[in-house]
């Protein structure tokens, strides 16, 4: 039987009742079979729980003896789909996306095309015109990867302010040029950037620039190539590239940076990203696989340009 293409299937509604007063999370926690914090967050940072017929988006809601509430479990139109950017993880106060390459953070001012930032904006603005984005940090257009952003100026402001406090671990992992004898290092130095050729320099002596240290260690490598996890200590614009020529092996792609190879986009992806929840404390990790092309150069030439 063939189905009706406008056919839309009804919403799965649960309705529960409150018996004595507790915090909305915890009667969810314990009212939902299991349910984890992050799921509740989300169901709760996607508008799908009411109280007494009003929308509740709080974690910490009081709730009362006699409430009624209900968990639209089907979300409806309020879905991102995007070619560029995947959602992870959403709540009431925090969104984390997975980046494509080729798909700038937020604009630099000079162009007028579509960003991350712009896709969330549209995306939150769905639920409500009052809803907002609030830029945290951001990748490079051509690095793909885990990027955070807030849905108010509090998650932002304690973000940014407390952000080697908050943040407990940022991964990514490249593909570079030859093969890197040592099997792990640590490297610091000093960023410049060139005004004019906005190019960044390193310097392993103090020269007035910012200081930046990264650790890698190779995870596999041949002749030619080879894959690198890198964990930052440092968030420096550009920073992994400029580091990685620094040691003779340029990221492949990357020809601001010394590279001659290419698989058709920069090898860099933000992998790992894990952080205390700004509002709530939660301990909180987001990963994603290793892009397939980055392990296709171990099997196959790449171009040489």
């Amino acid at each position: 039987m063939r189905k009706n293409s406008n056919y839309t299937p009804p919403p799965k509604m649960t309705r529960l009742k409150v018996g004595e007063a507790a915090q909305l999370m915890d009667f969810l926690l314990a009212k939902m079979g299991g349910m984890s914090r992050s799921s509740v967050k989300s169901l709760l940072g996607h508008r799908q729980v009411t109280v007494n017929e009003k929308v509740v988006t709080q974690f910490d809601y009081m709730l009362k003896p006699a409430d009624s509430v209900v968990i639209n479990s089907t979300r409806g139109n309020v879905e991102l789909v995007h070619p560029k950017l995947r959602i992870i993880f959403e709540d009431s106060d925090l969104i984390v996306v997975e980046k494509k390459e080729g798909l700038l953070t937020v604009t630099t001012g000079r162009e007028s095309e579509t960003t991350a930032f712009l896709i969330l904006k549209n995306y939150v603005k769905k639920s409500s015109t009052r809803n907002k984005i609030y830029t945290v940090h951001r990748l490079d257009r051509e690095t793909s990867g885990v990027i955070l952003f807030a849905k108010h100026s509090d998650a932002q402001h304690i973000l940014r302010d407390n952000w080697h406090e908050i943040v407990t671990k940022r991964v990514y992992v490249a593909v570079v040029e030859g093969k890197v004898e040592k099997e792990s290092d640590r490297i610091v130095s000093w960023l410049t950037e060139n005004e004019i050729s906005l190019k960044i320099s390193s310097s392993r002596t103090d020269n007035g620039g910012k200081e930046a240290i990264t650790n890698y260690r190779v995870i596999k490598s041949n002749d030619e190539f080879s894959l690198l996890e890198i964990e930052l200590e440092t968030g420096r614009k550009n920073q992994i590239r400029v580091h990685m020529e620094s040691i003779g092996h340029p990221i492949v792609g990357d020809r601001k940076y010394g590279s001659t190879t290419t698989i058709g986009r920069l090898a860099l992806h933000a992998r790992v990203l894990e952080f205390y929840h700004p509002m709530t404390s939660e301990p909180l990790h987001f990963e994603t696989p290793v892009p397939r092309e980055f392990l296709k150069v171990f099997r196959n030439q790449v171009e040489k340009k």
